[in-house]
């Protein structure tokens, strides 16, 4: 999530408009293709309409969320990527330990705690992919009753 001040989020939903971000930021054609049909998918998985999350982020639903270790609190999207330079970054994973195994037959990606990073859609299993997301919703919805 985005660093705060004040234990005020800086990152937030606004109505820029996705497809002309998608069309801007993404660097190459098959960043712009594999963005659209990112899409799709998380549309399709959510049922939520894309929206603009910050300056770079595509977020689907949300949630509200008070951290357990510090008094910051605010709005969060259940799913969301963004289609970087150096890698798509795919929010879609919670990084709890007994999701760990969702991840098997993934494809190529790397991880960090809660977030996975791909080189192209391509790489991946989509099948596998819509399975963490909606591990990850329930999770959310769930922990945060979104």
């Amino acid at each position: 999530m985005a660093k705060s001040t004040n234990n005020v989020l800086k990152t937030r939903v606004h109505d820029a408009d996705v497809l002309a971000f998608v069309e801007q930021f993404a660097q190459t054609d098959q960043k712009r293709q594999d963005s659209l049909d990112l899409i799709a998918l998380m549309e399709k998985v959510s049922g939520y309409p894309p929206k603009m999350w910050g300056a770079s982020m595509i977020g689907f639903g949300s949630y509200h969320y008070k951290s357990e270790k510090s008094r910051q609190e605010g709005d969060w999207f259940l799913l969301g990527f963004s289609p970087r330079k150096a890698a798509i970054s795919l929010y879609v994973y919670t990084g709890e330990p007994e999701h760990a195994p969702l991840l098997e037959g993934l494809g190529k990606f790397k991880a960090a705690k809660a977030c996975l990073y791909i080189q192209k859609l391509a790489d991946i299993d989509t099948a596998v992919l819509s399975k963490i997301m909606k591990a990850t919703m329930a999770y959310l919805q769930k922990k945060y009753k979104a």
